[in-house]
């Protein structure tokens, strides 16, 4: 009795074993592993950004008596294209092109005269109500770099400075005095050609800006009416916003 049932159990176990091996071969088939793309890595990385700046605008090596007024603020925008020159590309320069807004609260007033002549004067705050210019340029600035960046991180430190030309396309200049308002635009005594040095320096986006003007604003001839020469340029100072 025993013999015969022993040929069933053998069958039996075969039979189990022939099963498990088919799932799990077939449970192999339909597990396939993942594939990851391969990320190459650009080592030929540039650091063209644009860039936005908020500055507060100073007059230095203005006329005597000449005092600033309220909040003169400054904006400006564009784009720079990085132009690495050694190895490790940390070390670059780059040329671009924007635009700016600035505008000044100061007590040298620009009236007419009673033929029409513009008069310049530096005149005490009780002399009128308000008095402000403004100008609009486009900028073309041109820097050399230095940074800690590598093609990994896009957080680094820096320190960039340079030159800016500027042409100004548009200005005004407005004056209340209680009475009269002068509104003068495109003056012809000012100098639409702008060129100055800068420096910006910080860690990622955050930096602080700096520009020092190295012409007049105005042209040479300009003189108040006690006869000084209006040579007086423009500093900026703020912070810069750059961004990939």
């Amino acid at each position: 009795m025993k013999n015969s049932l022993k040929p069933k159990y053998d069958m039996r176990l075969l039979f189990s074993c022939l099963f498990l091996v088919s799932f799990f071969n077939s449970f192999a088939q339909d597990v396939k592993p993942e594939i990851k793309p391969i990320v190459k890595i650009d080592s030929l990385y540039r650091e063209d950004q644009f860039y936005f700046s908020v500055t507060y605008n100073l007059l230095v090596q203005a006329p005597s008596g000449l005092k600033q007024d309220k909040f003169s603020a400054g904006l400006s925008a564009g784009f720079l294209r990085d132009m690495p020159i050694n190895k490790t590309r940390n070390i670059s320069i780059a040329a671009g092109l924007g635009l700016s807004y600035q505008n000044f609260y100061q007590n040298l007033t620009i009236s007419k005269g009673p033929d029409g002549e513009q008069v310049y004067g530096v005149n005490g705050y009780s002399e009128f109500v308000t008095n402000r210019y403004k100008q609009y340029s486009v900028d073309m600035p041109i820097e050399f770099r230095w940074r800690t960046s590598t093609y990994e991180s896009y957080k680094f430190w820096r320190i960039y400075s340079g030159v800016k030309l500027s042409y100004i396309f548009s200005d005004k200049s407005i004056l209340k005095d209680g009475e009269t308002t002068y509104k003068i635009s495109n003056n012809k005594d000012v100098n639409q050609f702008q060129y100055g040095v800068y420096m910006s320096a910080g860690y990622n986006t955050w930096n602080v800006y700096c520009y020092y003007g190295l012409n007049s604003l105005f042209d040479k001839s300009v003189k108040t009416v006690s006869g000084e020469s209006i040579q007086m340029n423009a500093m900026n100072i703020g912070l810069i916003f750059y961004i990939l």
